[in-house]
């Protein structure tokens, strides 16, 4: 029985056969319904495998995973995706990159030529909204890699998924465009309140933006710890320079060492 708007239960995945790598073994969350929840951990530790799982990308080895009360055995039309780079189509406009998955995504797709103008002013709001009013009719070449990413996160929202999975979004960008780009993902998050899933190697990125933290063991992964973040919204970058949040950042460094620290010794002759 599903706990959470997100189930993982006892989720295993290996590749390339019964020899083959394991990823992710007992495995097991729950996100609720409009929660912004990180994960954190090692490299390798299988956190964006977990992504692909829950998107219905890849089916579990072992295990089930449960979004709204259904298990997942292919790919959700209830969710959009970000990852490091923005992938936007470099023929096709900001505005018209935007739409792509209203062309894709059932209902939209049978809906799209009879309320294309409503669509137009849907992603026109959310251009606005992260600061790329004016730049519809660009293309990505003529934009920075931080305002492609502002446009990114755009497409992810426009149809209006209910979960929102995010893969390292900012972790190509200078430290500066990256923080700037946290306020504009807690912008979006606050005016539409997705379920979020975050995937990133950032701890401050984690506080900074989640509900709460969970952390992954090395390779195979599961959650060995969570964290809940009580910072209230909206946070600023000053709420990153108080003793709480650097407190935080601390803790979740030293359970990812931890974690690192029993591979060592469970790989030691």
């Amino acid at each position: 029985m599903a706990q959470g708007f997100v189930d993982i239960s006892n989720v295993a995945m290996r590749y390339g056969g019964v020899e083959g790598t394991l990823a992710l073994k007992g495995t097991s969350l729950a996100v609720a319904e409009g929660e912004f929840v990180a994960v954190v951990g090692p490299s390798g530790c299988g956190k964006s495998t977990l992504m692909r799982l829950v998107t219905g990308l890849w089916p579990p080895t072992e295990g089930q995973v449960f979004v709204d009360g259904q298990e997942v055995d292919g790919p959700l039309s209830i969710a959009g995706m970000a990852f490091q780079n923005p992938t936007l189509l470099p023929w096709r406009n900001i505005l018209d990159n935007v739409m792509l998955p209203l062309e894709v995504v059932q209902p939209h797709r049978g809906r799209l030529r009879a309320k294309r103008a409503d669509y137009e002013r849907q992603a026109r709001e959310l251009l606005a909204l992260v600061g790329l009013d004016g730049f519809e009719a660009k293309f990505p070449w003529q934009l920075s890699g931080g305002m492609q990413q502002r446009a990114s996160l755009c497409r992810a929202l426009i149809h209006q998924p209910r979960l929102l999975m995010l893969d390292e979004p900012f972790g190509a960008l200078d430290i500066f465009t990256r923080e700037d780009l946290w306020a504009v993902m807690q912008k979006l998050w606050l005016a539409r309140r997705p379920t979020v899933i975050l995937v990133t190697h950032d701890l401050r990125e984690a506080a900074y933006l989640a509900d709460r933290v969970l952390v992954m063991s090395s390779r195979p992964g599961r959650i060995i710890a969570e964290r809940r973040v009580d910072f209230p919204r909206e946070r600023n970058m000053e709420t990153t320079y108080t003793t709480e949040f650097q407190d935080l950042v601390h803790e979740l460094r030293d359970r990812i060492s931890d974690a690192r620290d029993a591979e060592e010794l469970s790989n030691a002759p």
